[in-house]
């Protein structure tokens, strides 16, 4: 009788932890800067994460955000000026595409 109590809780403990996690559904964030070779990375911030990637060919995308809104700075190459994007809201699995970014001078 107590294998058959010690079996059946393990069985629903398990089964618990199997409902206690949600699957993480990445967004990103992407975007081109003009001048391709104005910029060398950038930067999503939020309350809770801080993400960065390279841009290559002036093309950006900063995978695996969760969702929230962001903060994005364009950490741009002199004489370009550096580019803040406030309120990008991503949400869970999204994808936002910040288009075309000109620098300036």
């Amino acid at each position: 009788m107590k294998n058959k109590k010690t079996g059946l809780l393990a069985i629903i403990t398990i089964v618990a932890g199997l409902f206690a996690f949600t699957i993480f559904q990445g967004g990103s964030i992407k975007g081109k800067v003009i001048p391709a070779d104005g910029a060398s990375q950038v930067w999503a911030m939020s309350n809770t994460d801080t993400l960065k990637a390279a841009i290559s060919q002036g093309n950006f995308e900063i995978a695996n955000a969760k969702a929230g809104t962001y903060k994005i700075y364009i950490d741009a190459i002199d004489p370009y000026k550096d580019v803040v994007k406030e309120g990008v809201q991503l949400n869970d699995g999204g994808m936002v595409d910040l288009g075309e970014i000109q620098l300036t001078k």
